[in-house]
């Protein structure tokens, strides 16, 4: 773990989030600068830097799934969500540490922006 990961420190508890909902390899929590009226990241409690340095499938698939299921207890099923995974400064990555963003409670537009 980086000393000066955000997420890392978040995942581990050092610092406090709104967290909704934890699994033994992940953590949901709500943004704090939300995009919308329901804004939850979903980050795997291993530093990964970005998408790009994933080398576990089956990691990508835990994080959907548990993506998924978060938007589900939030009650997103119906209406709808968008989950993205920005990787990189150009695709918008502001946190060097792999996060999904699962984003509901409004109609989402295309192109994003």
């Amino acid at each position: 773990m980086p000393d000066n990961c955000l997420f890392c420190k978040i995942a581990s508890g050092q610092i406090p989030s709104n967290k909704v909902a934890e699994t033994e390899t992940a953590i949901a929590f709500r943004d704090i600068d939300p995009k919308a009226p329901t804004h939850v990241l979903v980050i795997p409690r291993e530093h990964i830097a970005s998408l790009a340095d994933v080398s576990d499938a089956a990691l990508l698939g835990e994080l959907l799934s548990f993506a998924a299921s978060v938007a589900r207890a939030e009650g997103l099923d119906e209406p709808g969500y968008r989950v993205v995974i920005n990787n990189g400064r150009d695709g918008g990555q502001t946190v060097a540490h792999l996060h999904l963003h699962v984003l509901g409670g409004r109609h989402m537009t295309w192109p994003p922006g």
